[in-house]
């Protein structure tokens, strides 16, 4: 499938407006490109040419045609957002990954896939004065990436470092790219952190994890900036700890992560205990049938009980886990991860949902 040829003006699209994410879901896949040998880079765009406005640092929703049910995933855009006519996600080819795997071997150039975006509040702090540390451990590099491309894009005085781990030299994601914008961005300064120099033994710098010995050597201001990071669990909590024992505070880290979690229900006050009630589940596909207390959600208790449900926010954002309820009724208390005419249609967030009757839940 091609871009509505019909459009085309002296070789551009004729500009369609806006993408709507109301009423928009349908992307055309127009470029794979191989970044390293396990990460490849799928870029989208509009089949009718809306162009799309997005902050560095948002991402994307997907359902991919994978067998009779889609499954869905949330990828960060990686592209910079002064390129509005498409936008590119980056995705790390995963050992048993059934995603990332059929993404690599099967979506190819012309293909359509179904999306809802661009979601998400991971951005820069728009302060002129501000002063990042963009921290990125493996494929976490992708928001932060499109924040850079935006701030090169912008032309604007920047004081960013920009910290980059991975396992070896030859899995730093954008690794030319990074070296590129280094040479020209003179408020940007550059670290990379592979664990090993293993294809590389020539290797010039630092091998090994972040420390607080590390980051007090190559971000001596640290206390003074922003810090935005993405990563892996354990390097999300390494990068936590350390920035917090080094005088970062709270409101100055901010952190993404689409690591599929499992909410720790406290319960309701001993007060209120008596009044909760226990409904009956039916998970319709899986023939699975569990008991969800009025005060836990649906995704939790199915988590806690081995039902197959994709999720990944667990808050209500991003929408992963959106089922089709076929019967029941449920009090939903999202973020923004579901529309209206979703709603209206009869689907809902079990991560953010607990019941108010019994349910029979499409999956």
């Amino acid at each position: 499938m091609d871009i509505d040829l019909a459009t085309r003006k002296s070789g551009a699209v004729a500009d369609r407006g806006v993408w709507d994410p109301e009423h928009d879901d349908t992307l055309v896949c127009i470029d794979v490109h191989q970044e390293t040998h396990d990460v490849k880079s799928f870029t989208f765009a509009s089949p009718h040419g809306r162009r799309f406005d997005f902050e560095g640092g948002q991402y994307f929703l997907f359902d991919f045609p994978m067998g009779s049910d889609a499954e869905a995933r949330c990828y960060s855009i990686s592209s910079s957002p002064h390129r509005s006519n498409a936008f590119s996600v980056t995705v790390k080819r995963v050992a048993n990954g059934r995603v990332s795997n059929w993404l690599h071997d099967n979506l190819a150039r012309g293909m359509t896939v179904s999306a809802q975006g661009p979601l998400g509040h991971f951005i820069r702090p728009h302060a002129v004065s501000s002063k990042l540390l963009l921290l990125s451990g493996g494929s976490g590099i992708t928001p932060v990436m499109s924040i850079l491309r935006d701030l090169a894009d912008r032309c604007e005085p920047a004081d960013v470092v920009f910290m980059h781990a991975a396992r070896t030299p030859r899995d730093l994601i954008f690794r030319d790219e990074l070296n590129c914008l280094a040479a020209r961005m003179k408020g940007l300064r550059l670290h990379f952190l592979p664990e090993t120099v293993l294809g590389e033994p020539s290797w010039p710098g630092l091998t090994g994890r972040i420390t607080a010995e590390f980051l007090k050597l190559a971000v001596p201001d640290i206390a003074d900036r922003t810090v935005m990071c993405c990563g892996p669990a354990p390097f999300m909590a390494a990068a936590r700890s350390i920035s917090s024992a080094l005088g970062v505070s709270a409101q100055n880290y901010i952190e993404e992560s689409f690591d599929a979690a499992v909410i720790d229900e406290s319960g309701l006050p001993a007060g209120e205990a008596a009044a909760s009630r226990v409904w009956q589940v039916e998970f319709q596909k899986q023939g699975r049938n569990i008991e969800v207390g009025s005060d836990q959600t649906v995704l939790s208790s199915a988590k806690k009980s081995g039902v197959r449900l994709p999720s990944s926010c667990s808050n209500g954002v991003c929408g992963t886990c959106k089922s089709k309820l076929v019967s029941g009724t449920v009090d939903m208390n999202h973020n923004g991860g579901i529309r209206q005419r979703e709603i209206d249609a009869g689907m809902f967030l079990p991560c953010c949902s607990r019941p108010l009757s019994d349910l029979v839940i499409d999956r």
